[in-house]
């Protein structure tokens, strides 16, 4: 899965496809009318990835979906380049946006990172397509103009702004992603965190001698009886929010070495 990446196509007929433009049309001239929208294909192509994950999502089988043969899916989309950059538009023009539960720039980056956790959760596909050079389309931007406004009041800079954003949301996509893997792991295992664990302790005290190990053995105790797991995704979600929300406070308080703009009025 992490092989895909956004923005791996041709990038003008990429921009063509999500706009719903032509990248060769000439003046005077309409092709024939599509059959399939980009809608239609695009959602195909999420059904698969949400079910059996990016892998599963090649041009034949969402051709299959479709009721196309694979060379007709060809003519709608150029390739599987372009088509991840549709799917990931439309999941993007698709997600949710929450009320803020109070008011100010922290009540609404918390929405902001709440939106993309949703997002995520109902297309984990979406945490691990690669997007270093996301796509340029107009559900991307009606996200990152939404996302923006949240720090409107905030006093950063504009530059600062981006930064800032940039950080809340790898911080989402991390969390994500860890919660992906545990829920491979139990899928893999056929066992639930707690499972695992007992079925393993004999073994682990064994081998993890609490003298040699002091401290893990305290914390790793700590965290274990209260998550029921070595790691619990709602927990690190919440207290890792809490945390990215403090930092940013400091910076909108000028409190942070380097900061491009004067001290906040609040």
């Amino acid at each position: 899965m992490a092989s895909d990446r956004s923005s791996a196509g041709d990038p003008a007929r990429t921009l063509a496809l999500l706009w719903g433009v032509s990248a060769e049309e000439k003046p005077g001239r309409r092709g024939p009318r599509q059959a399939k929208s980009p809608a239609e294909i695009a959602a195909a192509a999420i059904a698969i990835a949400d079910a059996e994950g990016m892998d599963a999502v090649t041009m034949r089988r969402v051709a299959q979906a479709l009721g196309v043969s694979p060379m007709a899916l060809y003519t709608y989309v150029p390739g599987k380049a372009e088509l991840v950059d549709l799917m990931l538009d439309t999941a993007y023009a698709d997600m949710p946006r929450s009320a803020p539960a109070g008011d100010g720039w922290r009540a609404r980056v918390a929405a902001v990172a709440e939106d993309n956790r949703a997002l995520h959760r109902a297309h984990p596909w979406t945490a691990v397509v690669a997007t270093g050079r996301p796509p340029l389309g107009p559900g991307l931007m009606a996200k990152y103009e939404y996302e923006l406004r949240a720090f409107e009041d905030s006093g950063l800079s504009d530059l600062d702004v981006d930064a800032a954003l940039t950080h809340v949301l790898g911080f989402v996509q991390t969390c994500a992603r860890m919660a992906a893997d545990r829920r491979a792991a139990r899928q893999d295992s056929a066992m639930t965190d707690a499972q695992w664990w007992e079925a393993n302790a004999e073994l682990l005290t064994r081998v993890l001698d609490p003298d040699r190990y002091p401290v893990a053995a305290r914390v790793g105790a700590a965290a274990g009886e209260a998550h029921g797991a070595a790691y619990d995704p709602d927990h690190a979600y919440t207290f890792g929010l809490a945390r990215v929300l403090d930092g940013l406070a400091e910076l909108v308080r000028g409190g942070w070495p380097g900061r491009r703009t004067p001290r906040a009025r609040r």
